[in-house]
């Protein structure tokens, strides 16, 4: 049976979602089975914590272990399997419905390419995850409070 390139695409696309999806579940498996850092709960603190390493900023030994925590999560590539399945969920929908329109003759119109907006989000929520994990090196240095760093 042949489908065409879009309804191979559409095939390839729900393949990589489940695998994304099955790595997502191990990653968020992960985390939740360790015990978080106590700093985790206070609302806010990741990202003061990551100001201050961002700017060089003296660091507690609690908030330097949060840091550090918060980047080696980051530099996980199971991390980036978030991103890449929210990227496959909305290539999923484009590609299958410019599959629909062409088993159909229909022109496409702006529905077709909404799922271009999780595309977008999982682009930027790499991103970020990139920014977080390239903290790496500045922690490599660390500037503790009290300690003659």
């Amino acid at each position: 049976m042949n489908l065409g390139p879009w309804g191979d695409l559409t095939i390839l696309a729900a393949v990589m979602e489940v695998v994304f999806a099955t790595c997502v579940f191990v990653y968020i498996g992960r985390l939740d089975r360790r015990t978080s850092h106590p700093m985790g709960e206070q609302v806010g603190a990741h990202k003061a914590v990551l100001a201050k390493v961002r700017r060089r900023e003296p660091l507690s030994q609690d908030e330097f272990d949060y840091a550090s925590e918060l980047v080696a999560d980051a530099r996980s590539p199971l991390a980036y399997a978030i991103p890449a399945a929210l990227f496959t969920i909305g290539f999923f929908y484009v590609v299958g419905c410019l599959f629909m329109l062409h088993l159909d003759g229909g022109n496409p119109s702006f529905r077709t390419f909404i799922g271009g907006i999780p595309m977008l989000t999982s682009m930027n929520m790499a991103v970020q995850l990139r920014k977080v994990a390239a903290l790496k090196g500045k922690l490599a240095q660390p500037y503790l409070c009290g300690t003659g760093r």
